[in-house]
């Protein structure tokens, strides 16, 4: 008979170990293949396989490579010819889209060239090509950033085309964890230079600058930098003051900063710096905000004007190239007007194996925007408009509806990811940037708005949801009223008072919100009858009188304070609201005393009245009460003037009152 105890054991110990590998998949780094010959070094790696997202287009990898000598690539496979020999860092930095996993680790593999063949020419690398503008200085990442993870700035500078000088020297600034959000956003890891770049410090930076205003140019007519040239001649308007001003400006909305020192930068010539950053995990809980990270480009030459760069990215949960998003996705409700630019950006990339020629992108209109402010402000790949074209130009052409927008891009060439023989990942994205307002009379809601995105005639994608919020606000006020008892007065407890008390609320809410307020009452004093007591003898300064009688009373001085620690509102309408919540009553001080007065009568027969205290005793904070409390306001109940009535049932000892009062909201 066969034993079938050590198939199940094998089968049982081959499940665990599948299971542990399932486990730990997401988490292994990538495998680097280099194939060297001479100098040439032929580039592979072997990367876990993708967990695909459910719904969501096919996953793929995107490739960042460090060559280890200054040069770089976003090829899959690349191959890469090094100028000398020796011994190079390679790195990989490989991002997951579509992808339920982690991010692959960062993987290292050194490579020694021994040899060089001469007929090989650094011209044969296959360069991508980066600045996309006609600046200085521009910055772009691997991916955008995800809490948790690390990502790559790739920091490219030049001696741009028509530059006055040959060669330029300077430094360029890194700015980054604004100060618009309450948690830093990265941590600075680590920078590879490989041009002699140096880091100094901000007063090496302004040691630098020239600091006779004569050598150092203004802002030319049509242009808004710190230095111009107008053919040959130099007007001498700014000097080192000017410079701290625009540095100050530029530097003011960021917590960090780094600078490097640059040198000698020959005409036409590019270089790079690889800057590693940590994403941090707590950095900002909306992962729909929207980031931007900033560089400078401050030159040694006042021929040359100082110049910003923005890479504006968004906080994402998971890795996915075509995203909405909105800028300034957090407003000031006090301060926003209807003709306030609220600044959407629509990303795509063309994930297929062949180039998409028609692209449509279906954006949903939150109900508190006017599509009929609807700007276009910015495009890739940029078109004319479609009215304006002529047959089988590319244009773009924008149609508006009820409730949504379509942009529609025809006649373009935007390259697939997937197609052979594209190298920049770059080619293969595109984006609308517009602007829309609100509507008058806008609310104090939440505004949400997505997108829907077509490739030729394949089924859409569907983009995140971007929420447009308020902030809360403050929204201080006065109340004032009249509150009195129903049914029996109680002991020393007026039946009747007044009241002057402030709040603290949400300003403007259209949702049930949260309001305190604390209250003041005026000293009141209440005296009580004991009784009278006729005849009796005593002695004043020494001679004896004849007391004709002697009242007594109970005296009780309070200072009081009322607080609201906790009301819950709603505002039915604009012009009617209601509240409940929780009453405390306290004495801030209590001070009770017997009060005598005598008519005495001397020897003589003159009869004088005489007064006095005894048994005079002061407390503080001696007594509380609580109530409940329901009430009803009309008026301007979320900003302005209101009257309201509430009615309040007390305990310790339980009464009921009612409580006239008008307030004002700011």
């Amino acid at each position: 008979m066969i034993s079938y105890k050590p198939l199940t054991a094998l089968i049982v110990l081959l499940c665990i170990v599948k299971g542990l590998n399932a486990q730990v998949s997401d988490t292994i780094p990538p495998e680097i293949e280099p194939g060297i010959d001479s100098n040439q070094v032929k580039l592979n790696a072997v990367l876990r396989p993708l967990r695909q997202i459910a719904g969501a287009p096919a996953a793929f990898y995107t490739y960042f490579w460090e060559f280890g000598d200054g040069t770089y690539s976003f090829d899959r496979s690349p191959v890469h010819h090094y100028r000398d020999t020796g011994d190079y860092d390679i790195r990989l930095f490989a991002t997951n889209n579509y992808d339920d996993g982690k991010k692959p680790p960062t993987r290292l593999r050194r490579v020694r060239v021994e040899e060089k063949k001469k007929r090989t020419m650094l011209a044969m690398n296959n360069q991508p090509s980066f600045f996309s503008g006609t600046g200085s200085l521009e910055i772009r990442s691997n991916q955008q950033p995800k809490p948790g993870e690390d990502m790559v700035l790739l920091l490219g500078y030049r001696n741009r085309p028509g530059a006055p000088v040959s060669n330029v020297s300077g430094s360029v600034m890194l700015l980054y964890n604004e100060k618009q959000f309450s948690q830093n956003a990265f941590d600075f890891a680590d920078a590879r230079t490989y041009h002699q770049e140096k880091t100094i410090g901000y007063d090496s930076l302004i040691a630098m600058a020239p600091a006779d205003a004569s050598t150092y140019m203004a802002g030319e007519p049509d242009r808004t930098g710190l230095f111009s040239v107008s053919g040959t001649e130099y007007d001498p308007l700014a000097g080192k003051k000017e410079l701290l001003q625009w540095l100050k400006q530029e530097t003011e909305s960021f917590r960090t900063q780094k600078i490097w020192r640059i040198d000698n930068v020959k005409p036409g010539e590019e270089k790079f710096m690889f800057i590693s950053i940590n994403t941090l995990p707590g950095m900002i809980k909306d992962t729909n905000a929207m980031v931007t990270i900033a560089g400078l480009f401050i030159p040694d030459d006042p021929s040359m004007e100082p110049e910003r760069f923005n890479l504006e990215m968004q906080i994402v949960a998971s890795h996915d190239p075509n995203k909405l998003q909105l800028r300034n996705r957090r407003l000031n409700y006090r301060f926003t007007t209807k003709n306030k630019d609220n600044t959407y950006k629509v990303r795509f990339q063309n994930t297929g194996k062949g180039p998409a020629k028609r692209i449509a992108i279906t954006v949903s209109l939150p109900g508190m925007l006017n599509s009929a402010t609807l700007k276009v402000v910015d495009m890739k790949p940029a078109c004319v408009w479609c009215s304006t074209a002529y047959p089988n130009q590319s244009c773009i052409d924008t149609l508006v509806f009820k409730d949504s927008i379509q942009f529609i891009f025809k006649n373009i060439y935007l390259p697939g990811t997937q197609q052979e023989g594209v190298t920049d990942p770059d080619s293969t994205m595109g984006y609308i940037k517009y602007v829309l307002n609100f509507n008058k009379g806008m609310k104090k809601l939440p505004f949400t708005s997505s997108a829907a995105i077509v490739f030729d005639k394949n089924e859409p994608i569907y983009t995140n949801r971007s929420v447009g919020r308020f902030r809360k606000g403050l929204s201080p006020g006065i109340m004032v009223g009249y509150n009195t008892a129903l049914g029996a007065n109680l002991t020393e407890i007026p039946k009747q008072n007044y009241t002057i008390g402030f709040t603290l609320s949400e300003y403007s809410p259209y949702k049930p919100y949260l309001q305190w307020e604390l209250y003041l009452q005026p000293s009141r004093k209440q005296e009580t009858y004991l009784g009278r007591r006729m005849g009796g003898d005593t002695v004043i300064d020494g001679r004896g009188q004849k007391v004709e009688y002697r009242d007594q009373y109970h005296r009780v001085e309070v200072l009081g304070i009322e607080a609201v620690p906790i009301q819950v509102r709603y505002n039915l309408k604009s012009w009617i609201g209601t509240g409940a919540g929780l009453l405390v009553a306290g004495e801030i001080s209590r001070k009770t005393s017997q009060y005598i007065e005598a008519n005495v009568i001397s020897a003589n027969g003159v009869s004088a009245m005489l007064k006095g205290v005894q048994n005079a005793k002061t407390e503080a904070f001696s007594k509380w009460r609580g109530a409940v409390f329901a009430d009803i306001q009309l008026g301007m109940v979320r900003v302005g003037p209101a009257l309201g009535v509430r009615l309040l049932h007390y305990i310790n000892p339980a009464q009921q009152r009612i409580y006239f009062f008008a307030t004002w909201r700011i």
